[in-house]
């Protein structure tokens, strides 16, 4: 698999985008438990785009080094490095919970701001 689909764009309508995530987790080698576990986290992180990030993004989706790395893009680019480290909120929280779990479930996160955009990278090795 050396070719990498998309950009896709993130819409209301997120089954597409889960299932193409998936998809392409699964093809590159993930075990179905890290593919869910990828398209989890993408999922989450389109959900906050259309809901924090100016209601527009893309996902774009690649191999790298034994990798399976996913970036989203929003265009309001409120989301900044710091929020990649935020701690686990409360239990009795009601929000907050979606950076902290992509930290949980991928082997890697980091956020890129720039003026008018934000990107979230997540990563995920594929087995030795």
């Amino acid at each position: 698999m050396t070719s990498s689909p998309g950009p896709w764009p993130i819409n209301d309508d997120l089954t597409v985008l889960r299932a193409r995530v998936l998809d392409y987790a699964t093809r590159a080698g993930l075990s179905s438990q890290r593919a869910e576990d990828l398209m989890l986290s993408v999922s989450e992180a389109a959900a906050n785009v259309l809901e924090h990030g100016g209601g527009h993004g893309t996902v774009r989706v690649w191999l790298d080094r034994g990798d399976v790395v996913v970036d989203i893009t929003d265009t309001h680019g409120v989301l900044a490095p710091h929020h990649a480290r935020r701690q686990r909120p409360p239990d009795d929280a009601r929000r907050g919970f979606g950076l902290w779990l992509m930290r949980q479930m991928c082997d890697d996160i980091s956020i890129d701001q720039r003026p008018g955009c934000s990107r979230l990278r997540l990563r995920m090795s594929l087995p030795s």
